[in-house]
């Protein structure tokens, strides 16, 4: 079994509230956890690999590459995480127009081991036309969109629902900028998801803007 790795830099001691999410998160899989030191090897087998970040971090420093560039999924723990190891719900990114399917897999195997709900979040932008309208959006127009929207994202999901049928979803369509969608629904996550480069959060904002206003750990699952 490959196991959950919690990876530190160089002899640094882990804090309290990472080692406990990497410990949990193993019990969670049934795979054992392996404490690293130093940069990982490449194609280093795991079935993830966690590690903490300060909020100003943009990736861990002792990996030498972004945690797109590992093949494990690459979890990153904020300072002040709080109890989000004690939450069931996962919150994934979705870009209902070029998906990640190596993200999703991870994000609705997480909600599995939990038993948690599992929010995919969708986010959208009015098209540029809307602007040109002389007397603002009509509603009629914004729900026709909108509308468009929901299907794209019930369309991407549904292959993922056959397959993960013990797996409660709520579809998401929110009217925001990619990271602000996602940030409004992971306050009460355990867990949120995004995946690069496919990912429509991965490519607007950084990892690290997204450390710096989460509440929970953020899972960065290579395509």
């Amino acid at each position: 079994m490959e196991p959950v790795v919690l990876a530190l830099a160089g002899s640094a001691v882990p804090r309290r509230d990472t080692a406990d999410w990497a410990a949990h998160e193993a019990r969670l899989r049934g795979v054992p956890l392996r404490v690293r030191s130093g940069p990982l090897p490449a194609m280093f087998p795991a079935t993830m690999v966690v590690c903490e970040v300060r909020r100003t971090d943009a990736v861990p420093p002792f990996f030498g590459a972004p945690p797109a560039e590992v093949p494990a999924p690459v979890v990153l723990v904020p300072e002040s995480v709080g109890p989000s190891r004690h939450r069931p719900d996962v919150t994934v990114g979705v870009d209902a127009r070029d998906p990640a399917p190596a993200a999703l897999r991870f994000a609705f195997d997480s909600a599995r081991f939990r038993g948690g709900r599992l929010r995919a979040v969708h986010a959208w932008r009015l098209p540029p036309e809307a602007a040109l309208l002389p007397f603002g959006l009509p509603e009629t127009d914004r729900a026709t969109w909108e509308d468009q929207e929901v299907q794209l994202l019930a369309d991407v999901l549904r292959p993922w629902r056959a397959r993960y049928p013990e797996v409660q979803v709520l579809e998401d369509v929110r009217l925001f900028a990619p990271a602000e969608a996602l940030l409004h629904c992971s306050t009460n996550a355990a867990l949120t998801v995004i995946g690069r480069p496919s990912c429509g959060v991965g490519r607007e904002m950084s990892t690290g803007s997204l450390l710096a206003a989460t509440t929970c750990p953020v899972a960065v699952v290579a395509s």
